[in-house]
């Protein structure tokens, strides 16, 4: 009866946000040849639509499940450096973008360099991360915790493929409005009850977290650990800067407000929202150590069984499903945008149908992220394993983005050979030689591919110009 229960509740919130969602957007009529109206909103969101649609978008189950699945104070790095990549996109990137009116990040690089191949190489390097890392992860861990928390005997693979019917459903007939919408109200839901869910859990053992090692209660990692403390000064900031300053799924949403001081405004209620999520991605996780001992990525959902009483568990499990839509729909937008946008019409029809075009490349990543979804279910750390993956694209790209504002003159040829350079550096030194922490490694790939991007454009490709920074004029 209890599971009957739960099932109800759950339901009845999931239908209720999407019936929601519906009613907000049906009057609205879409331009389906118009890129930004389907992958920008129309330009028309409001700040708080903003921050909530960027939260849910980053707050999923790979973060929840993962960061309390390493049952460690540690992980909240990720969380506070977060803030200083917000401030960096919302004081900085996010006016440069504006300017030069981009639908996707990557069109600053054509903008910049006059060369729509980088744009496309960029795009593709996304692409790839999006549909081999990002989408199969977002998909195992939102399905790994419905399955630990309800008891489920159904599959994980099973539950993934419920996730990504249901995502495709909201990114391609809804679009990023219908998205952000949802987002938004799941994301109160989600803030609400992720902590109610860690007081319960601090209560369950009477705020006393004794018996759990020092070494997790710590905010100093040392060289054995996930997150070692002079990584915090290499690659973790640069971890940031790309993630929330140029990746399309994470700034489509900054680019989608009505204004550039709309889109600030939101960033910066992120930042303050960033502040408060370790209380929800953290703490639950130490508790469990201290109930099941070391039990990995189903902490999360087998604490949330056990604390919260049937209605409630019900109602979080809606919006733990919420935020699994969000990031997945999300995601599934923000690639349809770079193939639609960055190689379909720069290279096959620039009058394309963008909504036809978005839907097929929906259908294509769902497939292919449903299929490996039984591979990254393999992964001892999950959200470590995404960190280190998202290496092989994050770096050589941002080593772009840094040559395109930083430097002027800079030769487009050598920013593609660059690209090429820093993906094999990473690839090398995460399967084949890795003397560091793969933090540091990210840090030394991006030094690596900067200069020699640079050499190559003074010395071999020979730009027509030196190579100098480019200052508050230019």
């Amino acid at each position: 009866m209890e599971q009957v229960i739960q099932l109800v509740i759950f339901f009845g919130l999931t239908a209720l946000v999407g019936l929601i969602t519906y009613l907000k957007c049906r009057k609205i009529v879409r331009d389906s040849s118009d890129s930004k109206d389907y992958f920008l909103a129309g330009g028309g969101l409001s700040w708080i639509v903003v921050a909530g649609s960027l939260m849910m978008t980053n707050i999923s189950a790979e973060q929840i499940v993962g960061m309390n699945g390493a049952q460690t104070l540690l992980v909240a790095w990720w969380e506070i450096a977060a803030a200083i990549g917000l401030i960096i996109l919302a004081k900085w990137l996010i006016p440069i973008y504006y300017k030069y009116n981009c639908t996707t990040t990557t069109e600053l690089l054509e903008r910049k360099y006059n060369d729509k191949g980088i744009r496309a190489m960029v795009s593709v390097l996304f692409m790839l991360g999006y549909a081999f890392i990002l989408l199969p992860v977002v998909l195992y861990t939102g399905s790994l915790f419905m399955k630990s928390m309800f008891g489920l005997s159904i599959s994980v693979t099973a539950l993934a493929i419920i996730f990504a019917i249901v995502g495709a459903i909201y990114a391609i007939f809804g679009g990023l409005r219908a998205i952000a919408i949802s987002d938004s109200l799941n994301g109160i839901g989600l803030l609400l009850m992720g902590v109610v869910v860690s007081y319960l859990a601090l209560n369950a053992v009477n705020w006393d977290l004794s018996g759990v090692p020092i070494e997790r209660l710590t905010l100093v990692g040392n060289d054995q650990s996930d997150i070692p403390w002079h990584t915090l000064l290499t690659g973790m900031i640069f971890i940031q800067v790309f993630y929330w300053g140029t990746n399309m799924v994470i700034t489509q949403r900054a680019l989608a407000a009505k204004s550039v001081k709309e889109a600030q405004k939101g960033l910066y209620a992120a930042v303050v929202m960033k502040l408060i999520i370790p209380i929800i991605v953290v703490l639950p996780g130490l508790v469990a150590y201290k109930l099941y001992g070391d039990v990995g990525d189903v902490a999360y959902g087998r604490l949330v069984g056990d604390i919260l009483p049937t209605w409630m568990s019900g109602a979080f499990a809606a919006v733990m499903a919420g935020a699994v839509l969000s990031s997945f729909n999300s995601c599934l937008n923000s690639a349809a945008a770079l193939y639609t946008c960055d190689i379909h019409q720069n290279y096959i029809n620039p009058k394309a149908n963008v909504k036809k075009i978005g839907t097929r490349v929906a259908l294509v990543f769902t497939l292919i992220s449903v299929a490996l979804v039984p591979v990254f279910a393999e992964s001892k750390s999950i959200i470590s394993l995404l960190q280190q993956l998202n290496g092989l694209y994050s770096m050589p790209v941002l080593a772009a983005f840094i040559c395109a504002l930083a430097f002027k003159n800079v030769s487009a040829k050598a920013i593609k050979v660059g690209l090429v350079f820093g993906v094999l550096v990473y690839t090398v030194f995460t399967f084949i030689w890795s003397p560091f922490h793969f933090i540091h490694m990210m840090a030394i790939t991006l030094a690596a591919t900067i200069l020699v991007t640079l050499f190559l454009s003074r010395f071999v490709f020979a730009a027509q110009q030196d190579i100098t920074p480019l200052t508050a004029n230019t």
